[in-house]
């Protein structure tokens, strides 16, 4: 049956990738609020055209959510329901001057197709979506029920998800999730992730005055950018120590299984310095700490951005009246969003900062699955042979997304793979993913519903 999969993939590429054509084309910007309904009404369009039940759900705010299921074929086991995760909005394409490509104009150049989208998030969904054709033309309907939950608000944090969600639970019941991003790393490995961190992120200000003045009067006007500096020089030392009281508070500890996984997976010091162009050593190496258990298992915080005065060409001598810093804490399982900005105000307050206002614009918990839950082991021995490849299941992903609404609301395990590769650039100008990695990822998505009844029955 696998050859079979992949055969019948191989025979539809090319009816998926127009699709993804049309997709691509649509500049779905939720931070701009472009073409959001056109969006919504194709991806509704491609649903129905395979077989599927959709409803569009626009009544807790935001952009509509889109509920799509495929139910199962007659002597599948219709008990099982495969949720799949995803999102149809993009981020903005700018700057446009560092595009070879017009970004929403999806453009093959040898194997490598350029857009906005092809691999976060609307390249991973026409995987899916065509890894339900192939079943369907192989065995005449589906070896499971398959679910989509596809938002709009992704790329701006999920702000409505959470109330649809628990509105309708019970819609989007599941027996486990395929979560919506993943790509092969710089050794052609394919990357996946049990679970992702959470975020607080905060917009820091002090304001020093109603207007600029004159530079000349800093010898007795106190400056914006410079108390904002020691403002948040006070919360984390030389030694990359963060010294807020209280943001450590309800940390779950990974197990022992959990840190002897992390251990065994790979990282390449060298590769990663060569590939971001490192210019000083990993802020792990002076304390002796693997960069693994960082990264999985430990909270930072990042300034992010900073804004104050002037910052054109040229001099321009000013005492700024305000400062302004973006300022991300990644989070991991236990800590709460909230609490960790309360922590933040009365440490500023204690420092003398009680004129430094914060605000927290986007807060998310962290989720992580059962490492040995047998949905995971499907997943993985799946994408071997899919991929014929080596497989890195991370038990957490170190970036952010609304995973934890998930877990929360509907119990399940949950495993994000995708369509990316190393290059991809998500986010950034000249977005890409490859042909065979789209094929494989098609593949990939069939051979887990293929096998996903009989593994949960374990």
């Amino acid at each position: 049956m696998t050859d079979k999969i992949r055969k019948e993939t191989k025979k539809l590429i090319d009816q998926a990738l127009d699709k993804l054509y049309a997709y691509l084309r649509f500049p779905t910007i939720s931070a701009q609020h472009t073409a959001i309904h056109e969006t919504v009404d194709f991806v509704k369009e491609m649903i129905e055209e395979l077989g599927g039940e959709v409803k569009i759900l626009d009544d807790c705010g935001g952009n509509p959510v889109i509920y799509a299921c495929f139910e199962a074929g007659e002597k599948a086991d219709s008990t099982k329901t495969l949720l799949f995760y995803n999102h149809y909005d993009v981020q903005p394409p700018e700057p446009l001057e560092e595009w070879v490509t017009p970004p929403f104009e999806p453009t093959l150049i040898g194997d490598i197709l350029y857009a906005r989208g092809t691999s976060d998030n609307k390249g991973s969904l026409l995987t899916r979506l065509l890894a339900i054709r192939v079943l369907q033309s192989l065995d005449g309907g589906l070896p499971c029920q398959v679910k989509f939950l596809i938002e709009g608000e992704e790329e701006v944090g999920s702000p409505s998800l959470e109330g649809y969600l628990q509105k309708y639970q019970d819609l989007f019941q599941s027996d486990a999730c395929i979560w919506e991003f993943g790509s092969k790393d710089e050794k052609e490995r394919v990357v996946m992730d049990a679970g992702i961190k959470g975020m607080a992120y905060f917009e820091i200000t002090c304001t020093g005055e109603d207007i600029d003045m004159h530079s000349s009067l800093g010898a007795y006007v106190d400056n914006a950018a410079w108390r904002l500096v020691q403002a948040l020089s006070s919360m984390k030392n030389k030694e990359n120590e963060i010294l807020v009281e209280g943001f450590f508070d309800g940390i779950t500890e990974p197990t022992l299984r959990e840190k002897e996984v992390v251990k065994t997976l790979p990282f390449d010091k060298d590769t990663i310095a060569k590939i971001y162009g490192l210019k000083r050593p990993l802020i792990t190496e002076s304390k002796e700490k693997d960069p693994r258990i960082a990264m999985v298992f430990e909270p930072t915080m990042t300034i992010c951005g900073m804004y104050s005065g002037y910052t054109g060409e040229g001099s321009k001598t000013v005492l700024p009246k305000q400062a302004k810093a973006k300022l991300d804490c990644r989070l991991v399982l236990g800590q709460d969003p909230e609490h960790v900005r309360d922590c933040i105000r009365v440490h500023l307050d204690k420092e003398g900062f009680t004129d430094v206002q914060i605000e927290l614009i986007n807060g998310q918990k962290a989720y992580r699955s059962d490492y040995d839950h047998p949905f995971l082991s499907l997943v993985k021995k799946s994408a071997e042979d899919a991929y014929q490849s080596d497989i890195v299941l991370w038990p957490n992903s170190a970036g952010t997304g609304p995973m934890y609404l998930f877990g929360e609301n509907l119990s399940l395990p949950i495993v994000s793979t995708g369509v990316g590769w190393v290059e991809s650039k998500a986010h950034a100008p000249n977005e890409s993913i490859r042909i065979k990695d789209f094929e494989d990822c098609a593949v990939h998505m069939a051979y887990i519903m293929k096998g996903f009844s009989k593994a949960l029955d374990q």
